[in-house]
């Protein structure tokens, strides 16, 4: 099986490639693309060439963890039916072509335990279920345990705000660019300078700004809360004697679990989580240098997704 994929040669240089793909097992599954997103946080790092060392990087990489398509072809041991809509996280079928994450493809070979079945009916934002879970990774859905601030209005910082809304918890959000301040829907968005509270329990940083932990520090009532939910390419330090006099706690949410897209997966279908308002752009593959581009670099673009079916 042959499939056209967006592969990055090398930093900022995109383009979309014909490539063989990896054969067929049994408990694989063939899934034809629909749409796939363009993350702003590893993927921008990985097309700029700051990503850090990180388990199968290296280029030329196809990436891509956000994508959606339907079931071609069945492995014996597979239990999944032809014509199932799924939710892909990525792939690693492209043989010497490296795939962090591999889901940026037409087409794709992958063990059927990874996919998560969807709905069927045609809607890009299932391209979103990742960064949902990763989202509501952060707090594992636990009501007590959601943030009373977070940095960042991005489409990370908005699903957080989401999640907290649909488990009791009014958050406040930080923007300073007045093009994201908008959008905010259960919760309230402001400038870090209008907000002059200093006894946040909980605060979430969604910015990936890894020279704000002293500005946050600041926010905390004693015994608070830091969780790092941005991906950061430096070193992240802070002046010690406030962290101490806080008590400060701090931590680090990393990668969603299958968990954590089962419980998010479910606040959707039950209309307590909504991903409306958040897909702003969409493009052709044929087109993927210019998407990659706007991705990252237009401040009104919150998430890029490709169109598989007009390649």
């Amino acid at each position: 099986m042959e499939a056209q994929a967006i592969v990055i040669n090398q930093p900022k240089q995109v383009s979309l490639k014909k490539l063989q793909i990896d054969d067929f097992g049994m408990d694989d599954v063939a899934v034809e693309m629909e749409y796939s997103g363009i993350s702003t946080g590893t993927e921008k790092l990985i097309w700029s060439g700051l990503m850090p060392q990180f388990p199968g990087m290296g280029y030329p990489l196809v990436p891509g963890y956000e994508s959606v398509g339907r079931v071609t072809q069945v492995g014996e041991n597979a239990l999944l039916k032809v014509g199932q809509r799924v939710f892909v996280p990525g792939a690693k079928c492209y043989g010497e072509v490296k795939g962090l994450f591999g889901g940026a493809s037409s087409h794709v070979v992958i063990p059927a335990q990874r996919l998560t079945l969807l709905e069927d009916e045609d809607k890009a934002e299932d391209i979103l279920l990742a960064l949902a879970a990763t989202a509501y990774h952060v707090t594992e859905g636990k009501e007590q345990a959601q943030p009373d601030l977070i940095i960042g209005h991005g489409v990370v910082g908005r699903l957080l705000a989401r999640i907290a809304v649909a488990k009791g918890k009014i958050p406040v959000v930080w923007e300073t660019n007045p093009i994201r301040s908008s959008g905010a829907m259960g919760y309230k968005v402001i400038h870090p300078k209008d907000d002059d509270f200093h006894q946040y329990g909980v605060i979430c940083d969604a910015s990936g700004d890894s020279e704000i932990i002293n500005t946050l520090v600041s926010r905390l009532r004693p015994q608070g809360e830091i969780i790092l939910a941005g991906f950061y390419d430096r070193p992240i330090s802070y002046n010690f004697a406030p962290a101490f006099m806080r008590e400060m706690k701090m931590r680090i949410a990393a990668q969603w679990q299958p968990k954590d897209i089962e419980e998010v997966h479910q606040l959707i279908r039950s209309k307590q989580l909504s991903l409306d308002g958040l897909i702003t752009h969409t493009s052709n593959p044929q087109e993927a240098g210019s998407a990659y581009h706007t991705a990252f670099n237009d401040m009104q673009c919150l998430k890029m997704t490709l169109n598989w079916r007009t390649a």
